[in-house]
């Protein structure tokens, strides 16, 4: 056994049994901390001298950088997952809407901007839109 642990190394996925347990609510709450955390930095007046500022500056950023990656790999998971060839019959647009997406996580991580924030969140409604269709 001692010899298969150190050849077996642990992996982390979602599930590719396929285990069929899809939800968007992670995603969508993921993309609202990252709105928020906007919010939040934006009420933050000059942090230069102020420690306790400018420590939740860091932390809010740190917390927006952590969900909009989440946000990006639970569209991932969704995207590659769940969604098959016969739903591009309903949605035409699918793929172009979780590319945008993913493209726009990456967007939010690289700023500090509300307007940017909102985008993935409204695409991310979209999306978890689209999902609850599917399931109809």
């Amino acid at each position: 056994m001692k010899l298969f642990a150190k050849i077996i190394k642990p992996v982390h996925a979602h599930c590719d049994v396929p285990c069929g347990i899809y939800e968007t609510d992670t995603l969508v709450h993921a993309a609202e901390t990252c709105m928020r955390m906007t919010e939040k930095i934006a009420e933050l007046e000059d942090v230069s001298g102020k420690t306790d500022d400018h420590n939740n500056f860091i932390r809010m950023v740190m917390t927006k950088e952590k969900h909009a990656q989440l946000c990006k790999d639970q569209l991932y998971i969704l995207w590659s997952d769940y969604f098959k060839p016969e739903h591009l019959g309903k949605f035409p647009a699918l793929h172009d809407s979780f590319w945008q997406a993913t493209k726009q996580c990456s967007k939010v991580k690289q700023s500090i901007s509300q307007d940017e924030a909102r985008k993935l969140l409204a695409m991310v409604t979209d999306i978890a839109a689209m999902f609850k269709e599917s399931k109809v």
